[in-house]
């Protein structure tokens, strides 16, 4: 069986921008909080709204399933090859499409650095203006994914209007 890439040189280059940017900006806050905090530590950026909290998290997304790093790990490889693949194969050329995926890629990839070199996530973005209904810190590879999947979901949208007037207007043209 013979797999035909779908990706142009524009969207390769548009994905591959995208993943690069994605995990350096990831590793280098990262390393940033590492180095200049202690764990536990909070710097108050605007008081009470956004504080930089340095934690470590072990589970998945914002603490949850911690101790089954293993299971997290197969999981998050078989999510990047599936990102990966649908980089690949998708036939759409919509700059979009290609910067929504590869920033939920380069966002799976930013996390698994940190799990294969210390075993756990280095979290540190601490939205804190509302106690009672967000309690989570995060990263920035945790961002990127949620703006990605954010702007698949406005491409998916686009899309489906796109193919309803297609749609539409073929029946027009039929009627006529």
């Amino acid at each position: 069986m013979k797999i035909k890439m779908a990706m142009d040189r524009k969207g390769g280059i548009i994905s591959l921008s995208v993943i690069i940017a994605t995990v350096v900006i990831d590793f280098i806050t990262k390393k940033l909080v590492m180095s200049n905090m202690e764990i536990y530590d909070s710097i108050p950026l605007i008081k009470n709204v956004l504080h930089l909290t340095y934690i470590t998290n072990d589970g998945a997304a914002f603490g949850s399933f911690s101790e089954h790093r293993w299971v997290f790990m197969t999981m998050s490889t078989v999510m990047i090859l599936f990102m990966a693949a649908l980089l690949l194969l998708w036939t759409d050329k919509d700059p979009m499409f290609y910067t929504a995926v590869s920033m939920v890629l380069g966002g799976g990839v930013g996390n698994m650095i940190d799990r294969i070199a210390y075993g756990t996530v280095i979290d540190f973005i601490d939205f804190c203006a509302f106690p009672n209904l967000w309690m989570w810190i995060f990263n920035g590879a945790d961002a990127f994914v949620c703006i990605g999947v954010g702007l698949f979901v406005i491409y998916y949208i686009r899309a489906e209007i796109k193919e309803s007037k297609r749609k539409k207007a073929e029946a027009e043209a039929e009627e006529i």
